[in-house]
C-alpha cells in the first residue's frame, strides 16, 4: 500500500462516484471526462491496494473495503474544506478563536440562541465558553483569558473594561416549603430573616471582596456555584435569592416558595441585577466577536447603553 501519494482530488472523485451512483454521473457532476474519473479511481485503488468498487453489475457498487473507507474519506474532505474556510477567514482578518465567559446567573436560553446563529455564521471559528460567577467572570476578561464576557454590572466596575448593558436579571428570595421562613404569614421583617442561615453566592476571585449584595443574615453559607446553591435551597439548608428564570418551575410546582421580605437592602423590593457585555478596552474585538456582541444585544431585554468604567449605576 502506498498512501503517500494520495490526493484530495482522488478522494473527492471517490465520494462523488458514490453519491452520483456511477462513473458517468460523477463525471457530469464534476464536469470531467468519464475517462478521467475512471483513471482517478484506478490510481486510488492501486495506492490503497484493494478495489473500492465491484464492477460486475451494470452500476458500480461499493466493495467491502470501499464501504469501510468511505466515512474516513468524507471526514478528510470535511477537514480539508474546513481548513480552507478558516485559512481564508484568518487571511481576511477573522479571529481563529473566540473565548466567551458568561456569568452563571445569565439566562442560558438567550445565550444559546445567539450562539446558534454564531455557529452558522462563523463555522470555522473555534469557540470556548466558560461559565463563572461574579468577579471570577470579570477576572477572565482582565487576565485576557476571555475576549468577551456577559457579566454582572455589580462585579465589573473596573477600569479598562468597556461595558454595554444588555439585560436585567430578576432575583427572587426563596426557601424550601418546609423551611421555617415558609410558615411565616405576611411580610418578613429583617430581624426574622437575620435569624436563619442565608445561602450566598460567592466569588472564586477576590474582585468583589467587601461588596456583599443583598446579604441580610448573620449566619451565611458561601457557595461559589449557582447550581450547588439551587440544590441546597431545594434541600432546605437555608434561604437565599435566585434568578427567577432558574426557579420559576420550582415555584410553580411547589418545590420552592417565594419569600416576601418587607425590605431588601433598604429598598421596598428586590432590585434587578444588571448584566452587561464587556471586553477589555485595549483589545478590539474581531469580526466574529463583534457579530456575537450585536447578536446578544439584539436579544437583550432592556435598551442597551454604554456604561463607562467606574459608573456608579453598576452597583445595583
Amino acid at each position: 500500500m502506498k498512501v503517500e501519494g494520495l490526493s484530495l482530488d482522488q478522494l473527492r472523485v471517490f465520494v462523488s462516484v458514490v453519491e452520483a451512483g456511477s462513473f458517468s454521473a460523477a463525471a457530469r457532476c464534476m464536469n470531467r471526462a468519464q475517462s478521467a474519473v475512471t483513471y482517478a479511481i484506478q490510481k486510488l485503488e492501486e495506492q490503497v491496494g484493494t478495489g473500492l468498487f465491484d464492477r460486475s453489475a451494470y452500476r458500480p457498487a461499493l466493495s467491502e473495503a470501499g464501504r469501510a473507507l468511505l466515512p474516513r474519506a468524507r471526514r478528510i474532505l470535511e477537514e480539508a474544506d474546513g481548513f480552507a474556510v478558516q485559512a481564508r477567514g484568518i487571511a481576511g482578518g477573522l479571529e481563529p478563536e473566540l473565548s466567551l465567559v458568561v456569568d452563571s446567573m445569565f439566562p442560558m436560553a438567550t445565550l444559546v440562541e445567539a450562539l446558534t446563529g454564531f455557529q452558522a455564521q462563523f463555522p470555522s471559528v473555534q469557540t470556548r465558553v466558560g461559565v463563572e460567577t461574579l468577579g471570577a467572570a470579570v477576572q477572565m476578561l482582565l487576565d485576557g483569558a476571555a475576549d468577551l464576557g456577559i457579566v454582572t454590572v455589580f462585579a465589573s466596575d473596573f477600569p479598562g473594561l468597556e461595558r454595554t448593558r444588555v439585560s436585567e436579571i430578576e432575583l427572587v428570595p426563596v426557601a424550601a416549603p418546609d423551611h421555617p421562613l415558609a410558615y411565616v404569614k405576611g411580610e418578613l421583617v429583617p430581624e426574622v430573616l437575620r435569624e436563619h442561615v442565608q445561602l450566598v453566592l460567592t466569588d472564586r476571585s477576590s474582585l468583589t471582596k467587601g461588596k456583599d449584595y443583598g446579604v441580610t443574615a448573620v449566619r451565611t453559607w458561601r457557595i461559589a456555584d449557582l447550581g450547588a446553591k439551587h440544590a441546597m435551597l431545594l434541600a432546605g439548608l437555608g434561604w437565599g435569592s435566585m434568578p427567577v428564570h432558574m426557579v420559576q418551575a420550582d415555584l410553580d410546582e411547589g418545590r420552592l416558595v417565594r419569600l416576601k421580605p418587607r425590605s431588601w437592602d433598604g429598598a421596598d423590593r428586590m432590585p434587578k441585577l444588571p448584566a452587561a457585555l464587556a471586553h477589555r478596552s485595549d483589545r478590539a474585538l474581531g469580526p466574529a466577536g463583534r457579530w456575537l456582541l450585536r447578536a446578544l444585544l439584539e436579544r437583550s431585554t432592556v435598551a442597551a447603553f454604554v456604561l463607562p468604567p467606574g459608573d456608579p449605576r453598576g452597583q445595583g
